[in-house]
């Protein structure tokens, strides 16, 4: 394959000539409100090796390698990639999905998994068809197992990314209510993501599945599957109690105490898993624990930070109705006085969204809090639909203000909301 010989020569590969390195292959995608084409000329005179580029674009160079479909072309070589970099050693893959906790639950395993072997995994969250070919050519040759993250909004993003990926071990972390405008319902979902299982059962090995989860066990029950279980009760695990002494997430697994740095009891599930994997590939219990123990957690996930006047729980890099729900309960049961929640719209929820909006609105006025801010056009909707008497704001720059003008202080502070909310925003005020 002379794509792929030119890779190999290469310095990897790059989609953004903003952080082009010299000797690296430009793919030139495009999308929507970007083309790569018209950028080509500018990666070779950046440094570029090679460019790869639409056969339509009117330009010559010898370093232009023209092809149909550009990004069709990055999954080809990544699929390749799969197949060849380590030789005639089959590299073990994880392929990693789920609504919720798929980026903690990564790089959980991740950190596990790198006590004992050198691990390629998916960089943040570039788990879609352009992240995906991205993260499986990072594979280096001495690479001995890699964990590949697939995010999915559409019925068939799955489908399209396993062939990439190839995965020969499965995970499902959990099946939700997400994206719900592109998969139709939640049936849409189980199907979408029950995709990962599908492939699984033509061509991979098995699948870790949290046992305790019933949506997950009768998705796997519907196919030929050989199942590594784990859970809370599956394991015999104990979730310990949030405490002022305590906030952070601690797990009592065989006669040991995880302490992790993660907020929110939802964890638990992500935090076994990790573990069943490490045990499933050799990792020895206390390494694992010990992986766990270290892992901190960033980019507003499940993060628990405490400022000059306040206790911040950051969970505002995304919201559906299935993780606001579960962040929601863990806030329920911190036992501190002075409770203020700060939510921000659940996007992409279709003609659900207001009644989902409505449920959280419903939620949260059952809960002892003393102070509730939500922010965007459907929360503000839900609470006028509820009559309840939580403040809205329009934007989270308007909450900021709000903030500013009243200090909150001596609080414990969820904030979450959907990544267009950036709910992030309002973070510098508390």
């Amino acid at each position: 394959m002379h794509l792929y010989d030119i890779f190999r020569a290469s310095a990897g590969v790059n989609t953004d000539t903003r952080t082009l390195k010299e000797g690296q292959l430009f793919f030139a995608l495009k999308g929507e409100n970007f083309d790569g084409n018209a950028y080509a000329l500018q990666a070779l005179e950046a440094g570029a090796a090679y460019a790869v580029v639409n056969d339509t674009l009117e330009a010559d160079d010898p370093r232009l390698i023209k092809v149909p479909d550009t990004l069709k072309a990055l999954k080809e070589l990544a699929a390749w990639h799969r197949n060849h970099v380590c030789g005639d050693r089959r590299l073990p893959v994880i392929g990693l999905t789920g609504t919720n906790g798929k980026t903690t639950t990564k790089e959980l395993i991740r950190a596990v998994l790198a006590a004992k072997y050198k691990v390629v995994a998916t960089e943040g969250n570039l788990n879609n068809d352009i992240g995906v070919p991205l993260s499986v050519l990072k594979i280096t040759p001495d690479t001995e197992i890699a964990v590949i993250e697939m995010g999915a909004s559409h019925p068939d993003d799955i489908a399209a990314l396993t062939p990439v990926s190839q995965p020969d071990f499965g995970l499902i972390t959990n099946v939700g209510k997400a994206h719900l405008l592109g998969f139709g319902s939640f049936e849409g979902v189980k199907r979408a993501k029950g995709q990962l299982y599908d492939y699984i059962e033509e061509h991979g090995e098995s699948v870790f599945i949290n046992a305790d989860d019933p949506v997950l066990a009768e998705m796997a029950a519907e196919r030929c599957l050989i199942t590594i279980p784990y859970g809370i009760h599956q394991q015999g695990a104990e979730i310990l109690p949030i405490t002022a002494e305590h906030p952070l997430l601690r797990i009592r697994l065989a006669g040991k105490v995880i302490r992790t740095h993660l907020a929110g009891v939802y964890n638990a599930t992500n935090v076994l898993a990790a573990i069943a994997v490490g045990r499933h590939f050799g990792v020895s219990l206390a390494d694992a624990i010990a992986a766990v123990e270290a892992y901190v957690p960033a980019n507003n996930r499940s993060q628990m930070t405490r400022t000059e006047r306040n206790l911040l729980i950051e969970d505002a890099y995304n919201a559906n109705p299935s993780s606001m729900a579960a962040a929601l309960e863990s806030f329920a049961a911190i036992r501190e006085p002075s409770k203020v929640v700060l939510l921000g719209d659940m996007r992409e929820l279709g003609v659900d969204s207001l009644a989902e909006h409505r449920a959280v609105v419903r939620r949260l006025a059952a809960m002892d809090l003393e102070q509730v801010c939500l922010v965007g056009e459907e929360f503000t909707k839900a609470v006028a639909g509820e009559q309840a008497s939580f403040a809205c704001y329009p934007t989270s720059d308007a909450l900021y203000e709000a903030l500013q003008a009243h200090p909150l202080s001596g609080c414990t502070i969820l904030v979450k909301g959907s990544r267009g909310i950036r709910m992030e925003k309002v973070i510098p005020a508390l």
